[in-house]
């Protein structure tokens, strides 16, 4: 469920539950799938921007050979993690130039209408602009130390921020076009290889501003890592942390 791009993936990520007699977090494997193996069926999830480019993948009696694991037997929790962390850097610190991204987009409009314009619409823009410029110098940050190291837990402190930014910017883009934002171009179901934020109308980017705070891992879960990998705190009370995973209740 859920699956980006799996209409043009020719490899997919599938980690696997090879042992259950331990707990949940261990015991899984990670592979790698050939997404034209017999038996592998993609079916698109169209979202509210009329696109689908999240999918539905269904597998029956799909057989995937060793020589596709990634890792150890039973590592593949801690596989995945790390792959997770590269999206998170990939979707949060990727290079932007100053007003890349949403922060130009709604720069540009506030330049080019200034009718548009009242004391409140711009303390907001430039508090978010502020945001965006910060954001984007700490990526560059982060992508140095990614240079001569592994990816951390800050990337998802830098996913959560680009998320919380892109909507925000994204609404302020509404209020500032007011009626000319309800225009839309296309309602018609296409299942793009890649995802245009600016190439297309505000209503658009308002929409798809959404997913943000659910791709690459949930803006909730990234509050928890945050907490408990870089903050220190306490993480939550888990009465099956050590229970094997087929005595879970199901």
């Amino acid at each position: 469920m859920w699956t980006s791009s799996a209409h043009t993936a020719q490899w997919a990520i599938l980690v696997t539950r090879t042992d259950p007699e331990v707990p949940k977090h261990k015991g899984m494997t990670y592979f790698v799938l050939d997404m034209s193996s017999p038996g592998v069926e993609v079916r698109p999830l169209r979202q509210i921007t009329g696109e689908a480019e999240f999918n539905e993948v269904f597998l029956s009696d799909v057989r995937i050979p060793d020589a596709h694991r990634l890792g150890e037997v039973g590592a593949g929790w801690q596989v995945a993690q790390t792959t997770l962390m590269n999206e998170r850097v990939a979707i949060g610190g990727n290079a932007q130039p100053r007003e890349g991204g949403m922060a130009g987009v709604v720069a540009r409009v506030w330049r080019e209408r200034p009718e548009l314009r009242t004391p409140e619409l711009r303390d907001r823009l430039v508090r978010l602009w502020v945001e965006a410029e910060a954001f984007r110098l700490a990526g560059s940050r982060l992508r140095q130390q990614l240079a001569v190291g592994q990816p951390g837990p800050e990337g998802s402190g830098m996913k959560l921020a680009f998320a919380r930014n892109a909507q925000a910017l994204a609404g302020l883009e509404l209020e500032l076009l007011g009626d000319d934002a309800l225009r839309y171009d296309d309602w018609s179901m296409r299942r793009p290889e890649l995802v245009d934020f600016t190439g297309r109308e505000a209503g658009y980017r308002y929409l798809r501003s959404k997913g943000n705070s659910i791709e690459g891992g949930t803006s909730e879960v990234l509050r928890n890592i945050i907490s408990e990998r870089v903050l220190g705190l306490p993480s939550e009370p888990r009465t099956d942390k050590d229970v094997a995973w087929k005595d879970l209740p199901r």
